[in-house]
C-alpha cells in the first residue's frame, strides 16, 4: 500500500539524459537507476540525509550496483545563506581531484560551525594535503568549476526544485522527483525495489 501511493505521489520530470560530474557519483553510471540529490552544504535536513540515509543507500544499493548516487549542487542564496555557494565551489572543485567525498563529509561534519563563521576554507583544507589544498584553490576560481555549479543551479530551477534535499530518480527511461525533503527509507527502498523488479 506505501509503495502504491509513494509511486503515486512521484511528480514525473522531463525525461532527458542528465549530465553530471563522475568525481561527485557513488557506484557505476550504468546501474539501473540513478539516484540525483541536489543538496546545499548549509542545510541541516541535508546533512540529516547525509548522515542518516546515505549509508543506508550505499550499504543496500550503491555497493551491489545497483543504483548510482549522484551529488548534484543547489546552494541556498539570500542571506541567511552566505557560505552555501563558496561550500559548493569548493566540494566541485575537490571532485576534478578525486576528492569530493572527503571534502563533503567535512563540510557535513562541521556545518554547524563554518555555516556560522564562514571558515568554509579553513574546514575543506583540514581533509587535504598542502599540494592538494593549491589545486583545490585554484580550481574553485575556475570557470569550468563555476559553471558547472551554475549548471546543476540551473537544471534544478528547470525542474522547479524549490527545497534541499530533492531527489530525483531515473530508471526505466523515465527521471522524477520524490515529493518533499528527506524521505522515510523503507519507503524509499520500496520505490527503488520496484523499479529493480523486486
Amino acid at each position: 500500500m506505501k509503495r502504491t501511493v509513494l509511486a503515486a505521489a512521484l511528480l514525473p520530470c522531463l525525461a532527458i539524459a542528465a549530465s553530471f560530474d563522475s568525481g561527485k557519483t557513488l557506484g557505476g553510471t550504468n546501474s539501473p537507476i540513478v539516484l540525483e540529490v541536489f543538496s546545499s552544504f548549509d542545510c541541516p535536513h541535508c546533512k540529516e540525509m547525509h548522515d542518516d540515509l546515505v549509508p543506508l543507500l550505499v550499504r543496500d544499493y550503491v555497493v551491489s550496483g545497483r543504483v548510482c548516487l549522484v551529488n548534484r549542487e543547489f546552494p541556498l542564496a539570500g542571506s541567511g545563506h552566505p557560505y552555501a555557494r563558496a561550500a559548493a565551489l569548493y566540494a566541485t572543485a575537490a571532485a576534478r581531484i578525486g576528492k569530493y567525498s572527503a571534502v563533503a563529509d567535512a563540510l557535513w561534519k562541521s556545518q554547524a560551525t563554518w555555516a556560522i563563521n564562514g571558515q568554509v576554507w579553513e574546514t575543506v583544507a583540514t581533509v587535504l594535503t598542502a599540494a592538494e589544498q593549491k589545486k583545490v584553490q585554484a580550481l574553485a576560481k575556475d570557470p569550468g568549476v563555476e559553471a558547472e555549479v551554475r549548471h546543476d543551479i540551473d537544471e534544478a530551477t528547470r525542474d522547479n526544485v524549490d527545497r534541499t534535499p530533492s531527489i530525483f530518480i531515473t530508471a526505466g527511461g523515465r527521471r522524477f522527483m520524490l515529493p518533499g525533503g528527506v524521505p522515510n527509507y523503507e519507503l524509499l527502498s520500496s520505490v527503488l525495489n520496484h523499479y529493480l523488479g523486486q
